[in-house]
């Protein structure tokens, strides 16, 4: 009985040790988002270097746009933090999910196109994390 209990004690702290690399996923996604949404909404890009300037320094003063500054910095944070639990080797495919969310947000949030070949290759890559998840 006490070795099914440590066996399950060590599965749950390393079930708990994935939570530094969905938090990285999901605060990579939400900065993403983030910025595509406050950029989108920021207009045309000037063709004056002055103008793009102004442009930049005006979005870096917007909430919205620091809170996506901020996420990328925890997302870092958290990356570290994965690292100290994990082989580069086997968090990295991880990063991959971000592109999966950004992709989703951009199609239902931005109307952004979506074709076959990008649905297919977005499925290959998920295979692809299953696969190295599984196989730890």
């Amino acid at each position: 009985m006490g070795f099914a209990w440590t066996d399950f004690l060590r599965y749950m702290n390393r079930t708990s040790d994935h939570i530094y690399i969905f938090a990285m996923v999901l605060l990579t996604a939400y900065s993403q988002v983030i910025m595509r949404w406050r950029v989108g909404m920021a207009g045309a890009l000037p063709q004056a270097w002055s103008g793009k300037l102004q442009f930049v320094a005006h979005l870096l003063i917007n909430p919205w746009v620091l809170s996506g500054v901020a996420a990328t910095f925890l997302a870092g944070v958290s990356w570290m933090l994965a690292l100290t639990k994990f082989q580069l080797s086997y968090a990295y495919p991880f990063t991959s999910l971000v592109y999966m969310l950004v992709l989703v947000s951009g199609v239902l949030l931005f109307k952004d196109s979506m074709n076959a070949g990008r649905l297919a290759g977005t499925a290959v890559v998920m295979l692809g994390v299953l696969i190295i998840a599984k196989a730890g």
